[in-house]
């Protein structure tokens, strides 16, 4: 059957609906993934909590959905816009097509769309409130209230994962699966705690360093958290990921902008000012720490965006926090960035000797 994604700037796209649709059809921000991989990590991802996902590349779902590579126990988009989906899964360890795994969790697919033509409107006019139909006229609101997204994704109680004498509490805004896992690679003992949990509960854990994960939605929303961030990164080693940056930055007084259309795929270009050297990075944010905010707060610039020059990473001047938008996780992209993780237990060990030889 026909279905219509209807933009708020008054625009209409038509195509080949993929599964059912409300009466009211569904609502979301209207977003695009540039990567060519990685559609089933950017499904179930939940910074994409509630948006509408446009993937660029021509032909989406070819080597299907398998067993081991999701980042969340389930799907988080609201709907899904592709040129042509695949369906059926070219790959041995496919379970299920692209078709079928979304069509299991009831979010619907808008098929045969002119996406370069969509992209070029978004990067245009902005990401924007959108709504998905089965009718060809709009006769509702784009506008849609989610509430705060952060709590819609983030752990209902603590839950430890992994073995070693390296306690990291990960702060789950809505963290991806690899994140974690990455951190038990370097032989973490990783305690996820919700969003909302104070500072005396983490310090009740006796951690060794703290992560400020990814998560949806816009930073400031969080605002009544910022204080208990800000006695965390003056307490522990902190590595602050995408949103993690951006709090970390408001709790320390800077600020955030949201961005025309945002980072989304995994060919971003980044230059470490450290270094002096350019790697690509794997992104997802629509919100950017403002580079004025930062002049009297500690913070340092350390990581640039080649493409538009935003702060893509933070250190403080005082304190071992070291934040990062992209994702050196990568999953799926490039593993240009996987010394973030590295640099972040050392600095936790470092930190740990320090205090043991001091006792």
């Amino acid at each position: 059957m026909k279905g219509y994604l209807h933009l708020a700037d008054g625009k209409t796209f038509q195509g080949h609906l993929h599964g059912s649709l409300a009466e009211e059809g569904i609502a979301g921000e209207i977003v695009f993934f540039t990567g060519m991989t990685g559609y089933q990590e950017v499904l179930t991802d939940p910074s994409y909590k509630n948006q509408i996902i446009v993937f660029t590349y021509p032909l989406i779902g070819n080597y299907g959905i398998n067993d081991k590579d999701f980042e969340s126990k389930k799907p988080h988009v609201a709907a899904v816009i592709v040129l042509e989906a695949a369906k059926t899964a070219y790959h041995y360890e496919a379970k299920h097509s692209f078709t079928e795994y979304l069509e299991k969790w009831e979010i619907p697919v808008l098929e045969h769309v002119d996406t370069r033509e969509l992209v070029k409107c978004i990067r245009q006019n902005g990401t924007m409130p959108a709504i998905l139909s089965s009718d060809p006229v709009c006769e509702s609101s784009c506008d849609s209230i989610d509430g705060l997204k952060v709590q819609q994704v983030s752990s209902k109680a603590p839950e430890s994962i992994g073995y070693g004498d390296t306690h990291i509490v990960l702060i789950d805004y809505g963290f991806k699966k690899s994140i974690a896992d990455y951190l038990v690679k370097q032989n973490c003992l990783v305690t996820i705690v919700p969003y909302n949990y104070s500072f005396e509960q983490i310090a009740a854990l006796k951690p060794d360093g703290v992560l400020l994960s990814n998560g949806p939605g816009d930073p400031k929303e969080l605002f009544g958290q910022l204080p208990e961030i800000r006695k965390v990164i003056q307490h522990y080693p902190v590595l602050g990921i995408c949103l993690g940056h951006q709090l970390a930055a408001l709790a320390l007084g800077g600020d955030t902008n949201k961005m025309l259309f945002g980072h989304r795929g995994a060919n971003q270009p980044v230059y470490d000012v450290t270094s002096n050297r350019v790697f690509m990075s794997s992104q997802n944010h629509s919100y950017a720490v403002d580079q004025n905010s930062i002049s009297s707060t500690g913070l340092k610039v350390r990581f640039f965006n080649k493409n538009d020059q935003s702060i893509e990473g933070l250190y403080h001047e005082k304190w071992p926090l070291m934040t990062v938008q992209f994702h050196p996780e990568a999953s799926p992209g490039p593993e240009d960035s996987v010394f973030i993780f590295e640099d972040f237990i050392k600095t936790v060990k470092y930190k740990k000797r320090r205090e043991v030889s001091y006792a």
